[in-house]
């Protein structure tokens, strides 16, 4: 007699996926203007036995391409076919924008800026509800991998909701340098997925259409600790356990005082002092020189690289904390430890 399964095949899309089965799937999303066909490109993993379903996605802005390999090498990892539950990993979620290389969709919409989206909207409103309703109402978990904007660059840091207890153990879980209690957003991926009851953590790392290695390492060994937190693989002592993310009081940005070009003095996860000069700003030919300092003391968790500012463009996010240089050490221990992480070599991959 064949063995039958207490568990129920998974549906999505119209797609049922059995138990134990992993299957990329493809999911109509609209028609271009040359009839050129687009779709949502979708993996599902499907656990013999029950647990929580929990989606990993990139690209929501298309530029931001750190997400994308993260989830590429995810994918690859065998110990997938011992997942309890069911992950749902999307690789890119805005194509237009990925084909285009731009944030944005053709409608020069930002697409985590009109979720839960509708069937008749825009093309952006049309591509946030087939998002929402083929992905997001199955999940429990969910989180979603981001990147800077071009020319501007994000040290590992997860932003979330951490006034929910259990979207701070997740976060915890994940284990970036840093984690920021970030409001829900209107119209937001995150604030979409909330009203449906799905926890979720956003990842921010690097700079859009640019790989980061170190950013890419935190990433994969993050979505892994979030997975084995809420119980969908077995759970494993960190190597790195003593390292806990730093929740800052707050953060502000620290912005050109003038115009001309900008020259950095402070790198990603440097510690800063209050009143501490942070960059030099130059008219083309030398003659005028300003000095821009920091009014708080803190992190450095985000920076512009683009030397040519006007006054008042944002230049560096100081995350302000009570021991900034207790949290540059563990910062320089944390990307150490990725970069040397066993993980890409060892058991996990295999």
């Amino acid at each position: 007699m064949a063995k039958t399964t207490k568990r129920k095949a998974f549906n999505l899309g119209g797609h049922e996926i059995l138990p134990g089965e992993q299957r990329v799937i493809t999911v109509p999303l609209s028609r271009l203007p040359d009839h050129t066909d687009m779709s949502l490109k979708v993996k599902v993993i499907h656990g013999e036995r029950p647990g929580p379903t929990l989606f990993v996605s990139a690209a929501v802005h298309g530029d931001e391409i750190i997400g994308i390999e993260i989830i590429r090498r995810i994918s690859k990892m065998k110990i997938l076919s011992r997942i309890k539950g069911t992950l749902i990993i999307i690789p890119i979620v805005n194509r237009f924008g990925f084909l285009g290389q731009t944030r944005y969709l053709p409608d020069r919409r930002d697409l985590n800026r009109v979720f839960p989206g509708s069937r008749n909207g825009s093309s952006a409103s049309q591509l946030a509800h087939t998002f929402m309703q083929t992905i997001v109402r199955h999940c429990d978990y969910g989180v979603d991998l981001h990147s800077g904007a071009v020319n501007r660059e994000n040290l590992p840091q997860i932003r979330a909701n951490l006034g929910d207890p259990a979207v701070r153990d997740m976060a915890i879980a994940f284990r970036a340098s840093v984690m920021l209690n970030a409001k829900l957003r209107d119209g937001s991926l995150r604030g979409a997925a909330d009203d449906l009851g799905c926890k979720m953590l956003v990842y921010e790392a690097g700079e859009a259409l640019r790989f980061n290695e170190p950013a890419i390492r935190i990433g994969v060994r993050g979505v892994l600790g979030v997975i084995r937190h809420v119980g969908m693989l077995p759970k494993l002592k960190p190597r790195d356990s003593r390292i806990i993310p730093v929740q800052p009081d707050s953060s502000r940005w620290v912005r050109a005082t003038s115009s001309g070009l900008m020259r950095a003095e402070v790198r990603l996860g440097d510690s800063v002092t209050a009143g501490q000069r942070v960059a030099m700003i130059s008219d083309p030919l030398g003659e005028a020189d300003m000095e821009v300092y920091t009014k708080h003391a803190g992190v450095v968790i985000g920076r512009t690289n683009l030397p040519v500012v006007s006054r008042g463009d944002a230049m560096f996010h100081i995350a302000r904390v009570e021991r900034p240089g207790q949290v540059e050490a563990t910062i320089d221990r944390r990307t150490a430890n990725a970069t040397s992480d066993p993980i890409f070599t060892g058991p996990e991959i295999v």
